[in-house]
């Protein structure tokens, strides 16, 4: 019988090269949090190349970094770019994939060699969402229960199930095709910008999967309100479905992400996405109607 234990499997992991894979981290004001992510990452057997687009800190993020970790690749904006500060790590490295990371979350032993080899052996495979496990206890984040129920047709010899949205902290992504639809949407800051930048892919023929057997880690640390990420999904829920989706149907999901949150979130957020409204009128590209009714099928 062969030696599957978690000790022999993890032996066999062996570091990755930097043009295979690059894990990008976006960061802002929180060094503490992110010099913890980076202890954790260097202890990966994979010792994976890592980039850390620092959003505009004021806090010595890049000076910490250098000094605890000076293997490290430090990008230093100006100006917060958001979920956007990925495509820049992406634009500035040569590898296969990219894997996103953020301050406070990381990989589990062994879950980037088995993304890099699913990725290798399915070339339409461009983006590969892993279970994500939330804080100490390890539980399930929701949004991946809700991913491995998927709905959507299956694809024939691909791993996982079918998905059309993902945790950003939690993928994998082929960098030529990320790059390819444009990335996040440079607007959208963080918080509930995966769903557009899933359909970017799907429209361009890529596949998404969500694969329970790749594990990402997440440490959410408490915060005092998150009413201003709440506002902040809200809104770029309603934008993504007025970038991408016929009109009839972009309506019914407004009124419906309306009544999911009434009161102040949702004023808020309606009055912020309305002022998108010229924009949004440049950008829209609606997809095709095959795509539309898949997405029906999840919403």
């Amino acid at each position: 019988m062969p030696d599957d234990s978690p000790a022999r499997v993890l032996a066999a992991v062996r570091p990755l090269e930097a043009d295979r894979l690059t894990v990008a981290i976006v960061t802002r004001n929180r060094v503490a949090s992110l010099l913890g992510t980076l202890d954790d990452l260097a202890a990966l057997p994979e010792r994976p190349h890592v980039v850390v687009v620092d959003n505009g800190s004021t806090d010595g993020t890049a000076d910490g970094v250098a000094a605890r970790h000076p293997g490290v690749q430090v990008v230093a904006l100006k100006r917060n770019m958001g979920a956007a500060g990925r495509t820049v790590a992406a634009g500035l490295v040569d590898s296969d994939y990219i894997a996103f990371c953020d301050d406070d979350s990381g990989w589990a032993p062994g879950a980037l060699s088995a993304a890099a080899a699913m990725l290798d052996a399915h070339p339409s495979l461009a983006l590969l969402a892993a279970k994500v496990l939330v804080g100490p206890t390890q539980r399930v984040d929701p949004v991946c229960v809700a991913m491995s129920r998927s709905p959507l047709t299956p694809y024939a010899g691909l791993p996982g199930t079918p998905i059309l949205g993902f945790v950003a902290c939690g993928a994998v992504v082929r960098r030529t095709a990320y790059l390819e639809v444009g990335g996040f949407h440079r607007r959208y800051g963080v918080g509930g910008e995966e769903r557009l930048l899933a359909l970017d892919l799907a429209e361009a023929g890529w596949h998404l999967s969500y694969v329970e057997a790749v594990v990402a880690l997440h440490r959410p640390e408490p915060s005092p309100s998150r009413d201003g990420r709440a506002v902040r999904e809200l809104r770029n829920d309603l934008w993504t479905a007025w970038l991408r989706l016929p009109v009839a149907e972009a309506v019914r999901v407004t009124a419906s992400l309306v009544r999911t949150r009434p009161g102040r979130t949702g004023w808020r957020a309606g009055a912020t996405a309305a002022a998108g409204l010229p924009w949004i009128a440049r950008e829209r590209r609606p997809v095709s109607a095959d795509l539309a009714a898949e997405l029906r099928r999840i919403s």
